[in-house]
């Protein structure tokens, strides 16, 4: 069964090895657990009802609606373990068709009720909280739109409803000889509809592309009438209507259906570890690769203080022993990076680009492991998740900030955000863990993926949400001041809208609140998401 309150699957769980607990307590001094709030508590909270009656397809009932209250970011996070119950929905409909969705947009236009689209409800950045609002809220789930609905193979094609979660697309493809290849950290839950709203990446975005690329048309039911756009293998027909839809965040409409271009299922898939021996070294051997565009299905490489953490989460230490010792003989001791390589397509084409790849990082001191990190790696690789629920029970909380720059600047925005995050814990007398890896690489940059673990502050929700407010908009600045993008994968929301101007300008915000208002003339779409409804553009 799914955690009300944390990640994932109440049967799977992220262990903390003696040599991981220690590294911790050194590091951040000992961690504070606290008292979980009782789920049972939180929904005897929940006030009543704005919608009872109103239609067959909503339910009222507070059970449904808390769970429909939460995503899974920070905010969320503390809400349910400290029992801050936030706004509610005051109904939840399950629509199993467009034609439904198109029934309760209709009825929440007519009746001016708020309305939050809702799926896998993975958002870590604030997608799908309710604002305080006196009117009605409904939140639309569409989990139950999670069905293969054609698949054109000579196209190449396969059309979804939009709440299919990960890990049922791929069964339905499989089933078929096709993958879609898209795979975010959150597959386990997240959907199709979700991925493109969001602009989601997936882990082997270099082979497959990121949703952009796989995104080939769909259908997308708005308060002011359905936009249905067709599947076109190119076009110069002026701009290009699928960007309306990507990253629109549920602020223009609901996407029903999703169209996406799929592959064939790969002869062969292997993931290769590779040390090099320190940041300059296994940036400029990475940038290199990427810029020969080999056929490789991922490039990960984590900082010196990432290897390290990962190496000690791992446990073993005899054998992690035997490996540090190997590798400072081959040059990579203190300071060393690692670097996981996907290899994926035809068994020749596979061979070739791990050859090409081998030979060009060589030239940069890369030490070559083989597969058994590598098919480690990829057996936990949607388990990441699950740490955060471990470091919360040793009182310990983490938070990931994630963006994309240029390559002159990608270490530069590295250092400055983990200095940026310490900086901020400093003047609270804490410390905090900062580490990063590259996850999508592009000849022209790279994405940066900071992780951060701190020990919970005692006295509950307040001070706790009070040190990570201050800890994004430190670091958001952090970014806009290198150059970096408000969000690389996760999207906006509500946790990133504020800092959206720097990166859009005053004339591309005032375009944004022109299109809200173009599809959502009364602002009943998912409030607050993707831009603030305050400023000079949202008059």
């Amino acid at each position: 069964m799914r955690r009300w309150n944390g990640w994932g699957d109440d049967a799977t769980a992220m262990e903390l090895s003696e040599g991981a607990r220690a590294m911790m307590a050194t590091l951040l001094g000992p961690g504070r657990p606290g008292q979980d709030a009782q789920r049972a508590g939180m929904v005897a909270k929940i006030p009543p009802s704005r919608l009872s009656g109103q239609h067959a397809l909503i339910q009222t009932d507070a059970d449904t609606r808390l769970a429909m209250a939460f995503g899974e970011s920070f905010a969320d996070w503390i809400r349910k373990r400290f029992g801050a119950l936030p706004p509610a929905p005051d109904g939840v409909a399950f629509p199993e068709s467009t034609e439904q969705v198109r029934e309760l947009l209709a009825l929440a236009h007519a009746n001016n009720w708020i309305v939050i689209p809702f799926a896998g409800g993975t958002s870590v950045s604030g997608h799908l909280d309710c604002p305080i609002s006196e009117r009605p809220i409904l939140s639309i789930n569409l989990s139950r739109m999670n069905r293969l609905l054609h698949l054109d193979k000579l196209s190449q094609l396969a059309t979804f409803g939009a709440g299919t979660a990960g890990p049922q697309l791929e069964a339905q493809l499989r089933a078929q000889g096709y993958t879609l290849g898209h795979f975010p950290q959150s597959f386990e839950y997240s959907t199709v509809g979700g991925w493109v709203v969001t602009r989601s990446s997936g882990q082997q975005s270099l082979r497959y592309g990121r949703i952009e690329q796989l995104f080939a048309g769909g259908h997308m039911e708005t308060p002011v009438g359905a936009l249905t756009i067709p599947t076109l293998p190119a076009a110069s027909a002026g701009p290009d209507m699928r960007e309306l839809v990507m990253g629109s965040e549920g602020r223009f409409g609901i996407l029903t259906e999703v169209t996406v271009r799929v592959s064939p299922l790969p002869e062969h898939e292997s993931f290769h570890a590779i040390f090099l021996p320190n940041w300059d070294a296994a940036e400029a051997a990475v940038r290199t690769l990427i810029q020969r565009r080999l056929p490789l299905s991922m490039t990960r490489l984590s900082n010196g203080i990432e290897t390290q953490t990962s190496l000690t989460l791992a446990g073993h230490a005899r054998l992690i022993g035997w490996l540090e010792r190997y590798l400072a003989l081959r040059g990579c001791g203190e300071g060393k990076c690692l670097l996981m390589l996907g290899v994926t397509g035809e068994h020749r084409n596979a061979r070739n680009a791990l050859r090409e790849a081998r030979r060009t990082l060589s030239a940069h001191g890369a030490v070559y492991i083989g597969t058994a990190m590598g098919a480690k790696w990829a057996s936990n690789r949607f388990k990441g998740p699950y740490l955060r629920n471990t470091l919360w029970d040793q009182g310990y909380s983490a938070d990931t900030i994630e963006t994309a720059v240029d390559w002159p600047n990608v270490k530069k925005l590295m250092l400055a955000m983990e200095q940026t995050a310490r900086d901020v814990f400093a003047q609270y007398g804490e410390r905090v863990h900062a580490f990063t890896h590259l996850s999508h690489l592009y000849p022209q940059g790279s994405s940066v993926y900071s992780q951060f673990v701190w020990a919970t502050a005692p006295g509950g929700f307040a001070p706790n949400f009070e040190r990570w407010q201050k800890l994004k908009a430190a670091v958001a600045d952090t970014i806009a001041a290198h150059g970096g993008t408000v969000s690389h994968q996760h999207g906006v929301g509500r946790d990133h809208a504020a800092h959206l101007q720097d990166e859009k300008g005053p004339l591309g915000m005032a375009t944004l609140a022109q299109l809200c208002r173009h599809f959502d003339p009364k602002k009943i779409m998912n409030p607050g998401k993707l831009l603030q409804d305050e400023g000079p553009w949202a008059t």
